[in-house]
């Protein structure tokens, strides 16, 4: 804050105060008591410690007394002004993020783990199984670009919520749609697939818009943990839920808490920094010095598709997502049934061997995120720190699904596929943030059609999975596959990528 000259006299000095606080204090909400670290400054003269402190309290002491305890907003007295008791509003963000990025996973795990009563009731068999499991992701593909660009002409805050809410809706009503018939249940998953298509590139653009460059990467890999983290609930929790409520509990547990989250979300996130009016001037510049100036899509413009897949860093993060999706649905969707079948363990041991491997690829997806993030303040070139990552996300989980193969017990079993989830997080700060990197105004629509096609080999992997364990008998071939296409999309990936900017 500043005041005006200062005169001997001690109403002066009262006078000028009174103005100058009434003129600069801007009162909202108190939060809390803003008491130390006060600054005066009168002209061009700053009051700050030496032979200066005694009257910067005696002007302290005249202001309590005149005015009483000066309570404030978390930014301190004046905007711009921060106070040491304040959280960053961008860590705000990526914490409401990493909790619906939790539920949205929690909400899908929830039929990977209900299916496996709900087959014994109907009598569906594994190539049949491998349909419901997919059914989910028949409206994940379709609304995967459309939400894309949506996204990037109207910010994720609105995309989301809106998506947040109908999938809710949706897993709320699976179990009813299931004992109406396999058709209502279908469409209920189609439904939430749907609704859940808008989830990534939300996310995708919210943290580019509030973190800047050198921080994206952890804010990433913040936001997948709570996505990973939704396994490990989804797993443990489902279980539990069931046997002591119902095949029902689940599902309104999961829809009752995504409802819960919209609240917050409304109330507390802008979609872009500028417009908060809570975020402190400093660290408004901090976000905006290490963004790129990317301006949004106008009304009616429509994202280049034709130029967008003229250039092979398009294709090397398409063909990435695909892998990326090709093993992650088979594991997640065939990971109980794998423990069941081929160890035969019961459902709730089942759960807990494969929450494990989830746990642990939260935690790793933020090591990979701050790894990357070191790399790049180091100097090391966008280019050169994309590939790394995506190498380790896909070399790493590609031998550790042949070493798979030879598993003898759920316990070394789950330590494979832990290894292989865990790395594959990697790919977190890889693919997942070039498309920022080559395309950041059209970084949703990107996301949108890469998601498409990652949706379409999730499909396939899905459904091919439950035709290879009948037509085989095992789960040995496909994880044989899965790895081979880990190492050739990395080769593909090393060739084509790049960090710099292509649109």
């Amino acid at each position: 804050m500043a005041a005006t000259a200062i005169t001997s006299k001690s109403t002066a000095r009262s006078s000028n105060l009174s103005n100058t606080h009434f003129n600069s204090i801007h009162f909202r909400k108190p939060l809390f008591v803003f008491r130390n670290n006060i600054k005066q400054k009168w002209g061009n003269l700053s009051l700050q410690g030496g032979g200066l402190r005694n009257r910067e309290a005696a002007v302290e002491r005249e202001t309590i007394k005149r005015f009483g305890l000066v309570r404030c907003t978390a930014e301190g007295i004046e905007r711009g002004q921060d106070s040491n008791f304040v959280m960053p509003e961008r860590l705000k963000v990526v914490a409401l993020m990493g909790c619906v990025m939790c539920l949205c996973n929690a909400d899908r795990v929830v039929m990977s783990v209900a299916v496996v009563p709900l087959a014994a009731k109907h009598g569906w068999n594994s190539s049949f199984l491998g349909i419901v499991q997919s059914s989910f992701l028949w409206g994940y593909i379709l609304s995967s670009a459309i939400g894309g660009a949506l996204v990037d002409k109207y910010g994720g805050k609105r995309v989301i919520a809106w998506g947040v809410f109908l999938w809710s809706l949706a897993t709320l009503v699976t179990p009813w749609a299931a004992n109406h018939s396999t058709m209502s249940l279908l469409a209920a998953r189609t439904f939430f697939g749907l609704a859940q298509g808008v989830a990534m590139p939300s996310m995708n653009i919210i943290l580019s818009r509030w973190f800047p460059c050198n921080e994206r990467a952890t804010a990433v890999g913040l936001s997948m943990g709570g996505f990973h983290l939704g396994n490990v609930v989804g797993l443990v929790l489902t279980p539990i839920v069931m046997s002591s409520i119902g095949l029902t509990g689940p599902f309104i547990l999961f829809s009752s808490l995504g409802l819960l989250w919209l609240t917050t979300w409304t109330l507390r996130v802008t979609n872009d920094p500028q417009e908060s009016h809570t975020i402190s001037n400093s660290e408004l510049r901090l976000i905006q010095a290490g963004k790129s100036n990317a301006t949004p899509l106008k009304k009616g413009e429509l994202p280049p598709l034709r130029l967008l897949l003229s250039k092979m860093p398009t294709w090397a993060i398409i063909f990435a997502n695909m892998t990326n999706n090709w093993g992650y649905f088979v594991l997640l969707s065939w990971m109980p049934v794998y423990f069941k079948t081929v160890f035969n363990v019961n459902l709730k041991q089942a759960a807990w061997f494969s929450a494990v491997p989830w746990g642990t690829m939260a935690f790793s997806g933020y090591v990979a995120g701050a790894a990357s993030d070191y790399l790049l303040k180091a100097g090391y070139s966008l280019t050169f720190v994309r590939k790394v990552m995506q190498s380790i996300g896909f070399i790493g989980p590609g031998l550790a699904l042949l070493f798979l193969n030879y598993a003898k017990s759920p316990t070394v079993a789950s330590v494979f596929i832990t290894v292989a989830l865990s790395l594959s997080s990697f790919s977190q700060a890889g693919f997942l943030l070039n498309m920022q990197d080559i395309a950041p105004k059209y970084a949703g629509f990107l996301h949108g059609i890469s998601n498409s096609a990652g949706t379409l080999a999730a499909i396939i992997s899905t459904i091919g999975t439950g035709y290879f364990v009948q037509w085989l008998g095992s789960f040995q071939a496909f994880l044989t596959v899965t790895a081979c296409l880990y190492f050739a999309t990395a080769i593909f990936w090393n060739f084509f990528t790049t960090g710099e900017r292509v649109f």
